[in-house]
């Protein structure tokens, strides 16, 4: 296709006439608005009508040979919009259509008309001066508004502000959009779409010029995914699985067999002072059908509405049916401080770093978010779980006893604020199963968290945590798989699975398990320290040493790390080995906090009851979260038969 050619003419077919040298579409004189990508379509299509216009020369004429695209979605993205423009439909097609695996053809009538003929902007026909229906008719997206209202509004309003004149124009223009939602909402009737029960939220393109601002869109992104997963009858991906596709080029077909779900949701989000303008679409992926694509724009206090406008269009595109309390909490909006709502961002994005250092800038951020918002059960319950993983052994850099009241005050004001998040209901159960050993108030909060949110992960996994600690290792596992199903590419929960078969003693699924979690992030140090446990209770202790010193070197030496490398030199029998290990432990302790469970777990390995006992009634001392798993934890069953550690576990209230 030569599209250098172009003739410059008026080409007509139906209530539209496009001038090909301007590429100007008019619907009945009405100058609609039109991207690049879907003008150039059109053209391409009313250069040769009714022929056939491969995909393969569209991608060519819309982007060069070294541009980086996924040309597929970008195409089909561009149609789709060219078809909203058109009022057009890909199943009952009017102007554009489908040749499927192949291209696109334009099917109607064309007419040609001389240069002359195009209406100037002056002699344009006043929208108002048509019938309500043909106004409807138009996409309002695509209205120029200024065309909408200069000459008429100012005929009937003389002297007024300008002011009041754009609020007459706005006024115009909404509603007929929301004429046109209502119409698009009846012509859908009971489309293939209402088939789709899971979905996936892509990370959201940050199109801001300071890519500083990259925290604002995930957080966007973050928190579209925690609207649309208040949906019980929905599947929502896990925003760690769907960060796994971030700057991803794989198609979406790809993507969406990866993550078994029937439909993707992709955007972009536009941050400006203090205004956000997210644009998002939904496709179904079975027939790369694009259902919707709509794009919003608020003020950054009134963030949360623009969220709740997005996943209501998506849910009611779906068309789910929503419980009463679904519908409440989709409708309910309060307002929030802009910068207490960006510090909350700015803590969720340094909390997904899941590193001592990220939890440390969380936790000031979350701190800030609730001072500027003391209405912010998100904000709280960030707080909540910052101070919780901060506080835990498998970080054991802080006191419990200095972060776990912190946590429980957080946790339970994000309650106060809101008990009907999931967020707010798993951050107390988590801190009740964690410092406060109740386990009865751990499993209630775990499991009305799950009622709350079916699709909140992260409540699987705690929960599932909890059941392992129990002792119920079936039920743990069925948890943790259902987490599974909800984050599937997140190796923080393929990780947790394979350390729960550890916990429950399958070994060697373990370790089938977590050598494919060090596949998918050799550089994490947590599955390398369970792959070696588990390498230690079948024998091999060459491989156990081998992964126990990756987990050290990979966390900087951290206490956690070189605790379970003395262990395995231990039990190897590399005895001067577990002693430099444990010397170096006990130095650390003198000038800066040493979980004491990780010197018993040391002298356990060297057999060395007396004092691995002296230093568990240390950790008991120190409300050390790791020994909630006192009943189970593979490390600790030389000690069983000893009265003393008996006792223990009946202080720890922990079931037979």
């Amino acid at each position: 296709m030569n599209t250098s050619s172009a003739p410059s003419r008026l080409v007509r077919f139906g209530a539209f006439q496009v001038d090909l040298t301007s590429g100007e579409l008019r619907k009945h004189g009405v100058r609609i608005r039109l991207q690049d990508q879907p003008r150039q379509i059109l053209a391409a299509l009313l250069e040769a009508p009714g022929e056939l216009v491969t995909r393969e020369e569209l991608c060519k004429r819309l982007w060069p040979g070294n541009t980086f695209v996924d040309f597929d979605h970008s195409l089909n993205t561009a149609v789709m919009r060219l078809r909203e423009a058109l009022s057009d439909s890909p199943e009952n097609p009017r102007f554009i259509e489908t040749v499927p695996r192949h291209g696109y053809r334009f099917i109607a009538s064309v007419e040609e008309s001389p240069r002359e003929e195009i209406s100037s902007p002056a002699k344009d026909i006043e929208p108002a001066t048509r019938p309500a229906s043909e106004i409807a008719a138009l996409p309002a997206e695509h209205l120029d508004a200024p065309a909408l209202h200069r000459s008429q509004v100012a005929a009937h309003f003389p002297g007024k502000s300008i002011t009041f004149t754009i609020l007459i124009a706005a006024a115009a223009v909404a509603i007929i959009a929301f004429s046109v939602f209502l119409a698009r909402t009846s012509a859908h009737g009971g489309g293939s779409s209402k088939d789709l029960k899971s979905v996936v939220v892509l990370p959201l393109e940050n199109l801001s010029e300071d890519k500083d601002q990259q925290y604002f869109a995930d957080g966007m992104t973050d928190e579209l995914i925690a609207h649309l997963a208040k949906i019980r009858s929905l599947r929502v991906i896990s925003r760690t699985s769907a960060m796994e596709y971030k700057g991803s080029r794989k198609p979406l077909s790809e993507i969406a067999r990866e993550l078994k779900v029937d439909a993707v949701v992709e955007g972009t989000v536009l941050r400006s002072g203090n205004r956000v303008r997210i644009t998002a679409e939904l496709v179904q992926v079975a027939t790369d059908r694009h259902l919707w694509a709509e794009t919003y724009e608020s003020q950054l206090d009134d963030v949360l509405s623009l969220q709740n406008q997005v996943a209501s269009a998506i849910v009611n595109e779906i068309r789910i049916n929503l419980t009463p309390e679904e519908q409440e909490q989709l409708a309910t909006v309060r307002p929030v401080s802009a910068e207490g709502y960006e510090d909350y961002l700015r803590g969720r994005y340094y909390w997904n770093k899941r590193s001592e250092e990220g939890l440390t800038k969380a936790i000031y951020y979350f701190e800030s978010a609730t001072q500027k918002d003391p209405h912010s059960a998100l904000a709280y319950a960030g707080l909540a779980d910052c101070y919780s993983i901060i506080g835990s052994a498998i970080v054991g850099t802080v006191p419990p006893q200095d972060v776990a009241p912190k946590a429980r005050a957080a946790a339970l004001r994000a309650l106060q604020l809101d008990s009907t998040l999931a967020e707010s209901q798993t951050s107390l159960a988590t801190v009740e199963f964690n410092y406060d050993w109740d386990w009865a108030a751990a499993a209630k909060g775990f499991r009305r968290a799950i009622e709350l949110n079916p699709s909140y992960a992260t409540a699987y996994q705690r929960y599932s945590l909890y059941l392992i600690a129990m002792g119920d290792a079936q039920q743990s596992i069925a948890e943790m798989n259902r987490a599974r199903q909800l984050d599937p590419v997140s190796v923080s929960t393929n990780f947790s699975l394979g350390w729960r078969l550890y916990m429950a003693r399958h070994y060697d699924a373990a370790i089938e398990q977590l050598r494919n979690t060090v596949d998918m992030d050799p550089n994490f140090a947590l599955p390398h320290l369970v792959l070696g446990q588990s390498y230690e209770m079948t024998g091999a202790y060459d491989q156990a040493i081998a992964e126990t010193r990756k987990a050290a070197d990979i966390s900087r030496q951290s206490p956690p790390m070189l605790g379970a490398l003395g262990y395995a030199y231990a039990i190897a029998g590399r005895t001067a080995e577990a002693q430099a290990v444990l010397s170096d432990l006990l130095q650390r302790a003198q000038h800066s906090y040493v979980s004491p469970f990780y010197v018993a777990v040391i002298y356990t390995g060297l057999r060395d009851r007396e004092n691995a006992l002296l230093w568990l009634e240390k950790a008991y001392a120190d409300r050390s979260n790791a020994l909630v798993f006192l009943k189970v934890d593979p490390q600790l069953d030389t000690l069983r038969s000893d009265p003393r550690f008996q006792a223990l576990l009946r202080r720890m209230t922990l079931p037979a």
